[in-house]
């Protein structure tokens, strides 16, 4: 249980970073303007780490639940399945629904593809590495 809290603590931390990182780079600032009309001028910081360390708690609690039916001999192979599963359900459907309703550049929902894919292979190294059942 104790690891769970911590991973879990870790993974909602890094969850922040990671999207500080994937959101705030000139790269993405560029890439973004297309959601500028409708973008907020602000954000609120507190709730923002707050909702980061529910997903992590929640995505570590999935991992374990599903644990025993990821594919893979190791909890490494195990965590990247769970990453991929995740990121498709994640950004994939996502990007595919922007996809379809808005115009949104395609270099724009490519950045978002692959820097979600990297987040969540972080995050399921992590959980891959650092959690099995009892």
């Amino acid at each position: 249980m104790t690891s769970y809290i911590i991973v879990s603590i870790v993974s909602g931390i890094l969850f922040g970073i990671l999207d500080g990182l994937i959101n705030a780079n000139p790269i993405a600032v560029k890439l973004f303007e297309v959601y500028k009309p409708i973008a907020k001028t602000s954000v609120n910081f507190v709730a923002g780490i707050i909702i980061d360390l529910v997903y992590g708690f929640i995505l570590a609690a999935l991992f374990l639940l599903l644990y025993p039916s990821l594919p893979g001999e190791t909890g490494l192979v195990k965590g990247v399945c769970f990453a991929l599963m995740v990121w498709f359900l994640r950004a994939v459907m996502s990007v595919a629904s922007q996809w379809m309703m808005y115009k949104v550049p395609f270099k724009t929902l490519l950045y978002t593809l692959l820097t979600q894919l990297g987040e969540m292979l972080i995050l399921g190294l992590l959980y891959g590495l650092a959690l099995h059942p009892a």
